[in-house]
């Protein structure tokens, strides 16, 4: 009797198990942004399911983040080097020490045109599998390099190097790598795709206790409507200020004008402060808001935060892909987003609304209320419908050990 036939990338029982494999991830630090929390989502789900994958993360910020010591206890290896110019010397030695005692199958590159660059200092080092991987809106990247003409030549020359050294590009969205220019038929022949974020959907799910204890930590009625804001403050209030990227000053007028025209609206503001915090705060207590708009700092339990709210706000100016919009609809929240906001970022239609900026904060918040107001969609039905989408976290690891093991990028 003939053998069964062994499909591409199954195992015959007895079969050995696949080889480890080892990879070097390039980041500012492990902070709480949205490529910093898939990356330890990865982390913990290898580990949780004894994948072999050894990870190291290479900090070009120079200092440590808020995820360190877990990513650590996961197993996985941190390293320590600033990129500047005034640390170059360093770096490369540093570098090319890191790769060549390593042995990595995959370096994965999470900082855009920078990325060229680290693939010339290592050259002659480096591993077989070689991803760039775009995670920021375009625009501002042009407000960080393009500040000066030094700066403005350095991505260019970057964007080049990226074509010569990598053997794939990724996108947090397929409209992140059309921004950037690195969509295959405009970028020579180094394959490029949507490579998605993920995360645990059960982390997001909906629950009666989830709702009581958010309105208790914060003093709120148990009929409070209460509508989520999570991200970072920008640097500026003022919409057109080029740092300007959540729009948390726009926000903070939308959660001002809904709280006037509903007693039982209530906002939670998430994210790490800003020099902008003390003037949105001033604004709510000129309003004599303040006991029903919260900023709620920097948080890691978003999760439980979702899990617990109404609604999801989301006016960003422009998003890689709007990851916060899809966790959103694993909670079963509604989600009113700006028409900057990829629509990648839709798995369920009838929990996302996009509005435009410049309809102004009267037309947000009539939306905003409509959608807190509205009929509830099934939450444990979301929930599954994010589990079976490329956002969870077992397809995205999947997605990424087949890249690094096989050099294929979906």
């Amino acid at each position: 009797m003939n053998a069964p036939a062994q499909l591409p990338g199954s195992r015959l029982a007895g079969a050995a198990p696949p080889r480890p494999l080892t990879v070097l991830h390039l980041i500012d630090g492990l902070g709480v942004g949205g490529a910093e929390t898939w990356l330890m989502e990865l982390v913990r789900h290898w580990r949780a399911t004894g994948a072999a994958v050894e990870t190291h993360f290479l900090a070009t910020g120079g200092r440590p983040g808020v995820f360190d010591d877990e990513a650590r206890a996961l197993g996985a290896q941190i390293h320590y080097l600033r990129f500047g110019r005034r640390d170059l010397t360093a770096f490369v030695a540093g570098f090319r020490r890191i790769l060549r005692e390593g042995r990595f199958d995959a370096l994965h590159d999470h900082q855009d045109y920078a990325s060229g660059w680290h693939y010339l200092i290592g050259s002659g080092q480096l591993p077989p599998v070689r991803v760039t991987h775009v995670h920021n809106p375009a625009y501002q990247i042009r407000n960080n390099y393009g500040v000066t003409a030094t700066r403005r030549l350095a991505a260019r020359a970057g964007k080049g190097l990226v074509a010569r050294y990598a053997t794939h590009i990724a996108g947090t969205s397929r409209a992140a790598l059309t921004a950037y220019g690195f969509d295959g038929r405009a970028f020579g022949t180094t394959p490029s795709s949507a490579l998605y974020c993920g995360f645990d959907p059960s982390r997001f799910l909906a629950s009666q206790e989830a709702r009581a204890s958010l309105r208790a930590e914060f003093g709120w009625p148990a009929d409070a409507a209460v509508v989520l804001f999570a991200g970072r403050f920008d640097v500026s209030p003022d919409l057109d200020h080029p740092q300007n990227h959540k729009n948390s000053g726009f926000a903070v007028d939308v959660a001002i004008e809904c709280a006037r025209r509903d007693q039982k609206a209530r906002f939670l503001f998430a994210g790490a402060p800003s020099p902008a915090t003390p003037i949105l705060r001033q604004r709510i207590e000129s309003a004599a808001l303040g006991d029903r708009i919260a900023f709620a700092g920097a948080r890691q339990d978003i999760g439980r935060l979702m899990a617990g709210a109404d609604a999801l706000l989301f006016p960003s100016r422009g998003e890689g892909l709007g990851l916060v919009a899809v966790e959103a609809q694993a909670a079963g929240l509604p989600v009113l987003a700006s028409t900057e906001v990829p629509r990648e970022c839709v798995v369920i239609p009838e929990l996302v609304r996009f509005q435009r900026l410049e309809d102004g904060v009267p037309a947000w918040a009539e939306q905003l209320l409509q959608l807190v107001n509205g009929p509830r969609f099934d939450a444990l039905a979301a929930n599954r419908h994010i589990a079976a989408s490329p956002f969870a976290i077992a397809h995205s690891a999947k997605a990424l050990e087949r890249l690094y093991r096989d050099g294929v990028l979906a």
